[in-house]
């Protein structure tokens, strides 16, 4: 059977194409800001979930605390890390705000009915 070890790098590639795909569908019926933002967003993250984080699970890249190896190439590979996740989630989170007018000034706000005192 497969052990968690062997399965977690597949799930992350399926993770990082599906987001990716996810994206690209939600990104045709955006307006061309929220698309272009989603899909850079996604782009992000499909290369952090899909490629870096599969590379370091398979142990083909040192993890920063590790004391063994080259300290320069473990502080780049976890500074693409972080830049591709976490700029990506930023992205991804704004053409989603976009695309459902979070920002826009229009909207419609329901006023509710208040009583008014009556003089007698």
């Amino acid at each position: 059977m497969a052990s968690i070890e062997s399965v977690r790098p597949v799930y992350l590639i399926v993770m990082g194409v599906s987001l990716l795909l996810f994206a690209w569908r939600l990104s045709r019926s955006a307006s061309r800001w929220a698309a272009r933002l989603m899909m850079a967003g996604a782009i992000l993250l499909s290369m952090g979930y899909a490629l870096v984080m599969p590379m370091y699970e398979a142990g083909k890249i040192q993890y920063l605390g590790s004391h063994h190896g080259d300290t320069s190439s473990a502080l780049a590979w976890h500074v693409v890390k972080l830049v591709s996740m976490n700029a990506g989630w930023l992205l991804f989170g704004w053409g989603l705000a976009v695309h459902a007018h979070l920002f826009s000034n229009d909207r419609k706000v329901a006023h509710s009915a208040t009583l008014l005192p009556t003089t007698r």
